[in-house]
């Protein structure tokens, strides 16, 4: 599953608060993004897969693709679109729920101006998540693989989205009606739409400040469950060479149909990275995820899932448009959760993970 942005343009035009939408001109623009990777897991999973909450770079001891799409864009005073066709693990484990070709589609969607004097537009489609600071591109992200509350939230949505940005890109407006949770088409016997909030604030070039909400089901009406998820994030640019980003999620979904009772879950993030030159760039992540109730990751085991797990990388970026990264990641549960390739299980999981991606 999951999400947004943070990526190293999670200050630019990836929030899209800085993004020139006054173009007197049409405009057509062809882009794309491939990253192959080789990911370790020291417990040597017996089907060569990582632990089944791992959504992005999921696969172990081989060599794959974890994303790589073709993307056309076109931007005009009035109207923007974009149309993406993507492959990759990435792919596979986040759209096994969606059918046929829809498989395959990471974006596909049409935005209309609203007005002539405003930035205020109406987006329709499949679009990027509104939740969370890291997305599906790794090379714009602090680090190599997603934290558990990326992969654990919506990377992508579908619906409709009433986007307004301040004459001065300070501040950031968003509602949204959506068809799910992580969603293309809606959930067989869901009669209800789901909807969505985003609010930023940049004070500074090297602030922002991110609030995202997501209020809905993503069950058939015959077992529906209200669901509320607060998404906060900031990202600080404090030097040249130092930035930092923390996150907190809090999520809430109702124990039983109809009953008041709620479960809920929460996860603190936070990435601190260092860049000495242009071309390395060095990250450490910390992260804890407590979903006790196994309302997102099920568990089966007497304390639910309560993990912490931290992170280091070193980027090589010969230029700008490729990085060669190298990661290091260690998690340690409560209880025991891991599989090992002897199909006994343990607390704690290591693996190491190199990528290499490049943008054109």
């Amino acid at each position: 599953m999951k999400r947004t942005l943070m990526c190293a343009a999670v200050l630019s035009t990836a929030t899209g608060m800085a993004q020139d939408t006054t173009l007197n001109k049409s405009q057509v623009t062809v882009s794309g993004y491939a990253e192959a990777y080789y990911s370790y897991d020291f417990s040597k999973p017996k089907e060569n897969n990582r632990p089944g909450f791992i959504y992005s770079h999921n696969r172990t001891n081989e060599f794959n693709v974890n994303l790589a799409f073709v993307k056309a864009n076109y931007t005009a005073d009035r109207i923007r679109a974009n149309i993406a066709l993507g492959v990759g693990t990435y792919m596979n484990a986040n759209y096994t729920a969606e059918p046929g070709v829809l498989k395959n589609i990471y974006e596909a969607n049409v935005g209309v101006r609203l007005s002539h004097t405003r930035n205020f537009w109406l987006d329709m489609g499949i679009m990027p998540s509104h939740i969370g600071f890291e997305g599906a591109v790794s090379k714009d992200c602090w680090a190599l693989t997603r934290s558990m509350s990326a992969d654990n939230t919506p990377y992508y949505e579908s619906g409709a989205k009433l986007t307004y940005i301040t004459n001065n890109s300070h501040c950031f407006f968003s509602a949204m009606a959506l068809n799910g949770w992580q969603r293309i088409q809606r959930v067989a016997g869901n009669s209800l739409m789901s909807w969505g909030t985003q609010v930023q604030y940049r004070p500074t070039d090297n602030v922002l400040l991110n609030y995202s909400t997501f209020i809905g089901t993503d069950k058939p009406d015959s077992i529906r469950l209200w669901r509320y998820f607060h998404n906060l994030y900031g990202v600080f640019q404090f030097t040249d060479k130092w930035g930092l980003t923390l996150g907190f999620d809090l999520g809430q979904e109702q124990a039983k149909k109809g009953e008041s009772k709620m479960n809920t879950w929460y996860t603190p993030v936070a990435i601190l990275r260092y860049t000495p030159v242009d071309q390395w760039a060095f990250a450490v992540r910390s992260e804890y995820y407590s979903d006790e109730h196994g309302v997102i990751i099920t568990t089966g085991t007497p304390n639910g899932f309560k993990t912490w797990g931290c992170s280091a990388n070193i980027d090589y970026l010969p230029v700008k448009n490729i990085a060669l990264r190298l990661e290091g990641r260690l998690l340690n549960s409560k209880d025991d959760i891991f599989l090992k390739s002897d199909q006994s299980v343990t607390s704690a999981n290591t693996a190491v993970t190199f990528s290499a991606a490049v943008k054109f």
